[in-house]
């Protein structure tokens, strides 16, 4: 389990890159059929679909935030623009890698003006993403080009390795959104497929996520589900929120959200999970979220409607290059999963 939450954090995978995660996903597919579609979704499957039972599909999606080369200066330093959802403010002083046009990857830092050659009124400026660049440690626009391969378009991800820690279970990482999401899609799908299940199992993971759910929509046409479980990395509120204010917190178990700003979620489905839940002493959370979306704000409105269950997986720092997750809610994420699949069949959703 660790290993393939290691692998799939360390590997480098912005929105339209995934290529490099979805070969680890094949790696760790065991005897599940492992397709890709022509966007690059990527699809895990047990056994040829039975048209008698309802289909559940299981989604998470590969992409992470990250940023993309624009131009190249004189002096050797790169001008990039943000691939997903950033806080210009976490940018700086922070390593990248950068795929070269040879796959290499080259490893850079993002700099921006020194305090020593700051103005008062600098100083006092609120940092945009211009006012920062990516050193490769090169000394011009040429050397860059000819020496390190970097073209305008390379994809670029945060360097950051992962590590557990034993003493409490916590894992420090990146791309936990959705890195841990993935994990547990395949997980789920390798352990229900040795089972007989009254429903159909499709696992759809899904591209470009973080930069307007746009796999999902292809993933939801091509799979034509009757249910879907949205398994996320979630945003933790737990270390800035008052106590009666958390909703995703670390070691509190999943989250079950009723609503965020891209789906409000089949109350019914919702209901179902958490009774499941109590019934297997698995430990959750619940949340209504004002802000921030998940691949359920594509997935519900596709063919006549398909009710969604969001599944998400604290974690602290999202949208940042480090992370943080507890080891526990991913377990607890993971059996939830399995268990209301297992407690699932066509008459289940007659009232839905």
């Amino acid at each position: 389990m660790l290993k393939l939450i290691e692998e799939l954090s360390n590997a480098y995978g912005i929105s339209g890159y995934e290529d490099e995660i979805t070969n680890i996903v094949k790696k760790h597919a065991g005897d599940l059929e492992v397709t890709t579609d022509k966007l690059f979704n990527t699809y895990l499957k047990n056994k040829k679909k039975d048209p008698s039972k309802i289909t559940i599909m299981l989604d998470g999606h590969l992409d992470e935030v990250g940023f993309m080369v624009q131009f190249i200066d004189e002096k050797g330093l790169i001008k990039f623009i943000p691939i997903g959802g950033w806080v210009v403010e976490s940018i700086p002083a922070q390593l990248v890698v950068i795929k070269n046009s040879q796959g290499e990857y080259i490893k850079g830092v993002v700099s921006s003006k020194p305090p020593h050659f700051m103005s008062e009124e600098e100083r006092k400026k609120k940092l945009t993403i211009e006012d920062l660049s990516i050193d490769v440690g090169a000394n011009s626009r040429e050397e860059v080009i000819n020496d390190f391969k970097i073209e305008v378009g390379n994809p670029i991800t945060p360097f950051v390795n992962f590590e557990y820690n034993e003493k409490n279970g916590t894992m420090l990482g990146k791309a936990f959104d959705n890195r841990l999401g993935t994990a547990c899609v395949i997980e789920a799908m390798k352990e229900l497929s040795k089972e007989n299940l009254d429903v159909n199992i499709v696992g759809a993971l899904a591209v470009q996520e973080e930069v307007g759910l746009r796999g999902a929509k292809v993933t939801a046409q091509r799979v034509k589900p009757d249910l879907a479980i949205i398994i996320e990395g979630s945003p933790g509120d737990d270390n800035f929120s008052e106590e009666y204010k958390i909703q995703c917190g670390l070691n509190r178990g999943p989250q079950l959200r009723y609503r965020d700003n891209s789906y409000i979620t089949n109350y019914k489905f919702v209901d179902f999970a958490r009774k499941i839940a109590d019934k297997n002493s698995i430990q959750y959370q619940t949340a209504v979220r004002t802000s921030g979306g998940t691949n359920a704000g594509n997935i519900h409105l596709v063919e006549h409607g398909i009710p969604c269950l969001i599944v998400g997986i604290p974690v602290r720092y999202v949208h940042t290059h480090h992370c943080y997750a507890n080891i526990n809610d991913y377990k607890n994420a993971l059996k939830l999963v399995c268990e209301v699949v297992r407690n699932i069949d066509g008459s289940t959703i007659e009232n839905w």
